[in-house]
């Protein structure tokens, strides 16, 4: 879910961020985390190094007092046309990509979005209460409208949007209900979600100064950083790796087998200058590759300490290496994969399973929001 706006919660956010982590301690009090996932196709190494293995860390760190929950979020993927069938099989997908990484529905609440209407409901309350300006000055909807319209970002504001739908403008504020009906207290995305967490972050403060009650009912949402690098297209390493890319080889995803993976990493593209060597300025594509195998071969190892480990070696033995730790990082999370997506009553299981925990849990915070805007 990842840009600069209202800075003044933004740096609030990253002082509590740094009060919690100070000299190792985390806080007494219990967090609840939220994130979720678009269901838009199998993900890819980038989502995997960037995200889903975070999800999967947090759970195996976290106090047994924290809640973890991971959503798929299937009403954010209806802001794009989709086919149902496609959607549903995608949906299906994702959560079985979910169970074979790691992520233990006994540990964390694992759930699909669209089976808890109480998103929607408070996405609806707080629409009521965002103004259309702060979504305008969003940068995810500038630059739609520069895309649509081909132009620079900054001259789209006062573009006609009559092209583009409601879902585009407003999904940030039901972003901020995915995350506000839980109450989480920690967010876990990437920098290109900032902007939006620290929009969830000003609708919180707004409820809870329009709507008093015995004390304030939302926290307002701490960013966790993920640790690992932006993970770039094997074609275009001017670009991020993307599941939209029209070049299939320019992204390895979590089900490629090992030849396949293999095809992509010979045809990534670099340079002819001799040597390796961390430039990502004048050498983006053998940067990237350094970047993926320090983050999949030596547990987010410092990029320097690997391009270190490649002095007199050429483009050839870095793709080879590259190659073998990628295939070993996806092997086991291909193949559980693989046998979970046969397994459609157990993902229905769980689900359903999943589904009843969250709205559970939301029903509390739903059952005051209606009580305080005067619906109940």
């Amino acid at each position: 879910m990842i840009r600069r706006l209202f800075t003044t919660s933004s740096t609030a956010a990253h002082a509590d961020l740094l009060n919690e982590s100070q000299n190792g301690q985390r806080q007494s009090k219990p967090r609840v985390i939220f994130s979720g996932i678009q269901p838009t196709g199998i993900p890819h190494l980038g989502n995997y190094l960037g995200a889903l293995s975070n999800w999967v860390k947090l759970q195996n760190t976290a106090s047994p007092s924290d809640e973890l929950l991971f959503s798929i979020v299937g009403w954010h993927a209806l802001t794009l046309p989709q086919d149902p069938q496609k959607l549903r099989e995608a949906r299906m997908d994702i959560l079985a990509v979910l169970l074979a990484i790691g992520i233990d529905p006994d540990r964390a609440v694992v759930f699909h979005q669209d089976h808890n209407p109480n998103h929607t409901e408070l996405a609806w309350i707080f629409n009521c209460i965002t103004p259309m300006g702060k979504l305008r000055r969003m940068t995810t909807w500038k630059s739609r409208l520069a895309t649509s319209r081909n132009m620079g970002e900054e001259d789209a504001v006062d573009v006609d949007d009559g092209g583009l739908n409601l879902g585009l403008f407003a999904y940030p504020v039901l972003q901020a209900a995915d995350i506000l009906a839980y109450r989480a207290t920690h967010v876990p995305v990437g920098d290109d979600q900032t902007q939006h967490l620290e929009l969830c972050r000003v609708i919180a403060d707004q409820f809870n100064r329009n709507f008093k009650g015995m004390e304030k009912l939302f926290p307002l949402p701490i960013q966790l950083n993920t640790p690992s690098k932006r993970i770039l297209s094997l074609r275009d390493p001017t670009s991020k790796m993307s599941k939209s890319a029209p070049d299939t080889s320019s992204r390895i995803l979590l089900t490629d087998p090992p030849s396949t993976i293999a095809n992509k990493i010979r045809s990534a593209v670099t340079d002819s200058i001799p040597g390796i060597t961390y430039d990502p300025v004048n050498r983006p594509g053998t940067a990237n590759l350094l970047t993926i195998l320090a983050a999949c071969n030596y547990d987010n190892e410092d990029v320097q300490e690997t391009a270190g480990r490649y002095v007199g070696k050429n483009h050839g033995a870095l793709k080879k290496d590259l190659t073998e730790a990628v295939v070993e990082l996806l092997k086991r999370p291909r193949e559980k994969f693989e046998k979970l997506r046969t397994e459609t009553g157990y993902l229905e299981q769980i689900a359903q399973a999943g589904a009843e925990k969250a709205r559970s849990r939301s029903e509390a915070t739903m059952v005051e929001v209606r009580k305080r805007v005067g619906l109940a």
